[in-house]
């Protein structure tokens, strides 16, 4: 069997890859062989700057030809590297030869060969190739994905921030609030979501085999190799790789800012799951309708169906996502003594988890542009259900000091059918003054909102 789409053994990289086609670059292993070549690139140039006798500052035309490297890297690139890999059995070291190889007829970096990959253990390059992936997912796929879900919920919250709607607290009729508000309340949630995600930071070390600079004082025992390897680290790219400085590892970066990262991104999709839940549930009870498209089927058999799918394909993903966010939150900071392999297998993952969750973002997107609202729907819902004003009849007859408010109120509507005739008779029979009286009467299930529709408006 060949590999196409509908033999690809994730449904990633089958069935959903078209929708993933900006995280690809980044988190594939393509995308790793990318971030390692401009590590060891970033690396050998300041070492050539470093001030050693031995290597001196390289030429314009020497940098400009390895950042070139890194620049034009491409499909074919990585496949040498493949190929190479076959013999050495090994990811990293095939990067180093393949980067001596560009080397070949040029005499100012043939000379300089050998600090290609200089006093590096594996893992200095790969901890710092997983930090450049990792930033470039969140900050170019991943939330900008989640900021087109925020700025689509609060532009409903607003569009519907005056549209009363019935509240349903255990399942069961609740005090009303409005639409706009019950997606505002989503907006407020997700913005501080992104903010965590935004906020961590990205740690990287290039500190040798075991994190003491061994290697690197041996061959320059009077050198500041950890001031040299934090400006490498921090200086922005192209020069640096501009991430954060790690000062204290051993064999590998100790991964926690990713436990952190990868907790605050399923975090953040368990918000999602909510909304998608719920808005699945206002689909079916008519709240919301499904636009149309031509030629869609909703059921093999029952040719009425117009399934909430956007929502269920969302959910699910996003369960998917968090799954492995989790494991990887979990397992990484974990590592026997000063190195095991068990993380190296696991981070390959990265793209999969993340996969999964933009994914999902996706679905939602599209279900949620799908949306239109049901006013007449939502308007019955509300009339049929005045029982909810119980709620401020009691609390304004506990203002007047009425004798056992909430015990009248529970006798007289727990488990009966409540009417506006009903209701408006409980309330002209109260002793309270005329004034609050017809305040009451003139109150309706849709009028009784709070502050709904101004904490709408103001996300």
């Amino acid at each position: 069997m060949t590999f196409s789409a509908i033999s690809a053994l994730s449904p990633l990289d089958g069935r959903y890859a078209g929708k993933l086609a900006t995280l690809r670059p980044l988190t594939s292993e393509l995308g790793y062989m990318h971030r390692r070549v401009q590590v060891e690139v970033a690396w050998f140039i300041s070492l050539s700057d470093a001030g050693f006798a031995e290597f001196k500052p390289l030429t314009p035309g020497a940098r400009t030809y390895l950042l070139g490297l890194v620049k034009n890297f491409s499909e074919a690139d990585g496949e040498a590297i493949k190929t190479i890999e076959k013999t050495t059995n090994h990811d990293v070291k095939a990067v180093e030869y393949w980067i001596k190889s560009k080397f070949e007829a040029r005499p100012e970096l043939e000379k300089a060969g050998e600090f290609v990959h200089f006093a590096c253990t594996s893992e200095d390059i790969n901890n710092t190739s997983h930090g450049l992936q990792l930033r470039s997912a969140r900050d170019v796929v991943v939330l900008p994905a989640l900021d087109k879900i925020v700025l689509k919920l609060r532009d409903m919250a607003h569009a519907y921030a005056d549209v009363p709607m019935l509240s349903r607290t255990h399942g069961q009729t609740a005090s009303p609030t409005t639409v706009g508000k019950e997606l505002a309340n989503v907006v407020v949630r997700l913005q501080a979501a992104c903010e965590r995600i935004a906020s961590v930071k990205i740690l990287a070390k290039m500190n040798g085999a075991v994190g003491n600079y061994n290697a690197h004082l041996s061959a320059w025992p009077e050198f500041d190799w950890e001031a040299f390897s934090r400006k490498v680290i921090e200086t922005p790219e192209p020069l640096g790789l501009g991430l954060t400085f790690q000062p204290y590892s051993i064999q590998i970066e100790p991964h926690d800012y990713m436990a952190e990262l990868f907790d605050a991104v399923a975090r953040t999709n368990t918000i999602l799951i909510d909304l998608s839940r719920d808005i699945w549930g206002y689909v079916s009870l008519g709240y919301f309708k499904q636009r149309l498209k031509d030629g869609e089927v909703g059921s093999s058999t029952m040719p009425h169906k117009v399934n909430p799918i956007d929502f269920e394909n969302a959910e699910g993903n996003l369960g998917l996502a968090n799954a492995v966010l989790r494991h990887l939150s979990e397992k990484l900071p974990i590592s026997r003594w000063q190195r095991d392999l068990t993380d190296s297998t696991v981070l390959r993952n990265m793209g999969v988890a993340l996969g999964y969750a933009v994914l999902a973002y996706s679905s939602l997107m599209t279900g949620l542009n799908k949306l239109e609202i049901n006013e007449a729907a939502i308007a019955d819902d509300l009339d049929a259900s005045w029982e909810v004003l119980a709620e401020p009849i009691q609390t304004v007859m506990r203002r007047f000091g009425l004798p056992q408010p909430y015990e009248q109120l529970k006798k007289f509507t727990r488990g009966e059918a409540m009417t506006k005739a009903l209701m408006q008779g409980f309330i002209a029979g109260l002793e309270i003054p005329q004034a609050e009286k017809d305040r009451l009467l003139a109150m309706t299930p849709g009028s009784y909102t709070g502050k709904a529709s101004e904490l709408a408006k103001r996300v």
